[in-house]
């Protein structure tokens, strides 16, 4: 007659926590400040350097484009600071 022995299911374990990203990796005023500067040389340069003519209509996009993007980023966190159920959420770094 066969035993009714059945093996020990493995216990399941939680999925280990992923370390934290630094700081530095949160804060993204780095970024939309560099993207700016790099914009607006790009913009000096198309509108002091003859040979650069072509470059004016995309270093005013490029300039256009972050001043977009930036309004909608403080918009979304703006919004998630008040607590807007349709905001984004983690646009603060932790422990502020």
């Amino acid at each position: 007659m066969p035993s009714d022995h059945r093996e020990p299911s493995p216990s399941p374990m939680a999925e280990p926590e992923p370390p934290a990203l630094p700081a530095a990796l949160l804060d993204p005023w780095p970024v939309i400040v560099a993207g700016a500067v790099l914009w607006a040389l790009a913009t000096i340069a198309a509108f002091t350097v003859p040979a650069l003519e072509s470059w004016r209509p995309i270093a005013i996009a490029g300039l256009g484009t972050g001043v977009v993007g930036t309004s909608i980023f403080l918009w979304q966190r703006t919004a998630a600071r008040r607590g807007a159920r349709g905001a984004q959420t983690g646009l603060e770094p932790r422990g502020q």
